[in-house]
């Protein structure tokens, strides 16, 4: 019986066909009886027939027996053609009942089908409800199959679904029974099971074999008795990249095979499980390529710098725990532009990745060796003190410089510059490291290229006691001083008052920073500012800054002045620079109001969005927002359409500009005017004189600083020890 036939419709046909079966059988027994009735007719009339002949052919027969004995013959003719014509109904009403049952059993089995196609339809629409792709379904598949399978099981009550893949080490297959079968029942199933798998993935018999099996327990019973007693129904599936990647089944116990329609419904169902095995596997094997490439270079396969900077951490924290050295080799090819433009990219592709290979060679286990740039390698060797180092180099040289690269008919050699650091002598940051190796392989190439440097050789050549360095080893020598004198709080707040235009009055302050020399004046940041984030150390400036100028305005008397805070562009990454002010401010009682950050114009541009979300944070938390320098960029007026902006500071330069320049002068006026409409209060830097301050007020400008109203100062001042402007 079809199990997918409703059970209603089967009762119906079959007490249909029941009682046109009793029909039938009645029928039959009616002309049955009608036949020997007729043949007892046919007996006695012949008897009768004969007796009658018998006295009509006597000379003494009378006129009645002749009329008798013909009567009787025209009987036996009436006789015949009853019983011909009463024959020739019943078949034709046989006929008729049978062609009626065929055309009943047809029209039930149509309707069978339509019931059965659209119950189906609902189960797969439920079944497809269910196969909705998710990262976390994809990682952990197995859980979501047996979600499916649940769904799958009540439509057809399989007896075990498998799941097999052709791996490079052999067979992977996840076999899932719903019931539990016996010990007995699994080793005389799966061997032959694993045998018939093997076959279809074209796999070798004695391949590996990676069998787990599934308990889904949604039944007591396991219906397939013996190896023999059972039926597989497969669907393959595809893999784009290399043809049959793997197959999926189930299984049942039966006695007779199944029907057409019952496989065409099992194979629709396993359709369904191929799109959620083969994405899944599709989509898991997609997420590993891009762990993969997250932390490999998908040209040489080497590690990526992303992945070197993780380990180089991890390796500084291991060696400061266990007091052991490590080293760095910086490897920088010489000329590699040369190559790309003499033989073409694909040449340099290849001597990067023959180089990768060489390395790779000549590195011992545990060592690392990754491409951080174009044509920029480097090895992390732990546990190896700065002679180790240099010996390797040497060798990785000498071995670089002799290798010949063959591309399409020609040949050519490349040399290598090699930088050498040492940890912890030569740095114990990550920051410090690599400046250090890129300065000592700047040197190697500097002296001639195919040479090798080791920092600590640059820390010791000197001349009359001073270090022979180009501009960049100055450079480098500023950042360590910066360093510190960070390290020794020496770059401190000083506080530049800032004037209300309408009063006259001191109600603000920027806070700009100050280098305290050992020996000599202050030293503005316009100085050092550059070389302080291009080596990554404004996150810790800003905060030294901040937490000393929230500190001051902590201890100051009365009413609190306003503080305008520079930001370095750094700030607006997420680093958190708002929370650590918000904390102090709560810690010491500041109104969050009393801070305005200020960032400067050209800034801005780098990440618009960015900076809008830092803006949208910094008004949650109470603070205030200025643009510094505007009218210093190209997209000035773009930046009030975009920004929700509470002061814009405008550059000094058209400030200073307005006594001789018309053009200035307008455009500092109309500035005035748009930022008033719009709401925004307006900031004019380095006013000089007294007439530019007049000029100023008489355009609106809501608020003035420069030298001409306050120099900075190392302390936040009582506002009435300030110096007055002569016409405020």
């Amino acid at each position: 019986m079809n199990r997918f036939v409703p059970s209603n419709l089967v009762v119906l046909r079959r007490d249909v066909l029941r009682a046109a079966s009793a029909l039938l059988e009645e029928q039959v027994r009616a002309s049955q009886a009608f036949s020997a009735i007729a043949k007892t007719l046919h007996r006695v009339h012949g008897e009768l027939a004969n007796s009658l002949a018998e006295l009509a052919g006597r000379a003494d027969a009378d006129l009645t027996v002749r009329q008798l004995a013909r009567r009787c013959q025209t009987l036996r003719t009436t006789l015949a053609l009853v019983e011909q014509h009463y024959q020739a109904d019943v078949v034709r009403q046989r006929d008729a009942l049978r062609a009626l049952l065929a055309a009943f059993n047809e029209s039930s089995k149509v309707l069978a089908q339509t019931l059965v196609e659209k119950d189906l339809l609902d189960r797969h629409r439920m079944v497809l409800e269910r196969v909705v792709l998710s990262y976390e379904r994809v990682i952990n598949w197995l859980p979501f199959i047996e979600e499916v399978l649940k769904e799958f099981h009540a439509i057809f009550p399989f007896d075990l679904f498998f799941v097999a893949f052709a791996e490079k080490h052999g067979l992977t297959a996840h076999l899932f029974y719903p019931g539990r079968p016996t010990a007995a029942q699994r080793s005389d199933l799966e061997p032959q099971l694993v045998r018939e798998l093997l076959a279809r993935l074209n796999q070798p018999f004695d391949a590996a074999v990676d069998l787990a099996v599934h308990y889904l327990d949604w039944t007591p019973w396991f219906g397939i008795a013996t190896a023999q007693c059972y039926q597989l129904l497969t669907e393959k599936v595809p893999d784009h990249r290399s043809g049959l990647a793997g197959i999926l089944g189930v299984g049942f116990g039966t006695a007779q095979p199944l029907s057409a329609q019952e496989q065409t419904v099992i194979r629709s169902l396993l359709a369904i499980l191929v799109i959620v095995v083969g994405s899944s596997r599709a989509l898991s094997d997609t997420l590993r390529e891009l762990e993969y490439f997250s932390m490999h270079d998908p040209l040489t396969h080497l590690y990526n710098r992303r992945h070197f900077l993780h380990m180089l951490e991890y390796e500084i924290g291991r060696s400061e725990r266990h007091q052991h050295a490590f080293s760095l080799i910086m490897i920088d090819l010489d000329d590699f532009k040369e190559i790309n433009d003499t033989y073409g990219h694909p040449a340099g592709d290849l001597a990067l990745t023959e180089l990768a290979n060489v390395l790779q060679a000549q590195v011992r286990q545990g060592d690392l060796a990754c491409r951080i740039g174009g044509d920029e390698f480097i090895l992390l060797l732990p546990e190896t003190p700065l002679e180790g180092a240099k010996a390797l180099a040497r060798k990785l040289c000498d071995r670089l410089r002799a290798h010949r690269y063959f591309y399409q008919g020609t040949s050519f050699h490349v040399t290598c510059s090699l930088g050498i650091v040492s940890y912890p002598q030569d740095g114990k940051s990550v920051h410090e490291l690599l400046a250090h190796a890129d300065l000592a392989a700047y040197e190697a190439k500097r002296r001639g290229k195919d040479e090798i440097c080791a920092y600590d050789d640059l820390k010791t050549r000197r001349t009359g006691g001073a270090l022979t360095r180009d501009s960049l080893a100055e450079q480098r020598s500023e950042v360590e001083a910066l360093r510190e004198a960070l390290a020794e709080r020496r770059i401190v707040p000083f506080f530049q008052p800032i004037v209300d235009m309408a009063s006259g009055q001191v109600v603000a302050f920027e806070v700009l920073a100050r280098l305290i020399p050992s020996v000599g004046d202050p030293i503005p940041a316009g100085r050092f500012i550059t070389v302080i984030e291009k080596y990554g150390l404004g996150r810790e400036l800003d905060r030294q800054i901040i937490a000393a100028a929230l500190a001051a305005l902590r201890d100051f008397p009365g009413e609190k002045p306003t503080l305008f805070l520079n930001l370095s562009v750094q700030e607006i990454q997420n680093r958190n620079v708002l929370g650590f002010a918000a904390r102090l401010c709560h810690q010491w009682g500041l109104d969050p109001g009393r801070i305005v950050f200020e960032l400067l114009e050209r800034h801005a541009v780098d990440d618009l969005e960015k900076l809008r979300q830092f803006i949208r944070q910094l008004r949650k938390r109470g603070f205030r927002f200025a643009l510094d320098d505007f009218g210093s960029g190209y997209n000035s007026l773009h930046y009030l359409r975009e920004l929700e902006l509470d002061f814009v500071k405008i550059d000094g330069a058209f400030v200073r500009g307005m006594q001789t320049s018309r053009i200035d002068e307008a455009l500092v006026r109309n500035l005035s005017n748009l930022c008033a409409d719009l709401g925004m209060q307006t900031v004019a830097e380095f006013v000089e004189n007294d007439e530019m301050f007049a000029m100023l007020q008489k355009m609106g400008i809501t608020h003035a600083q420069g030298y001409y109203l306050g120099l900075p100062l190392p302390r936040l001042p009582v506002v009435e020890s300030l110096p007055r402007t002569s016409s405020p």
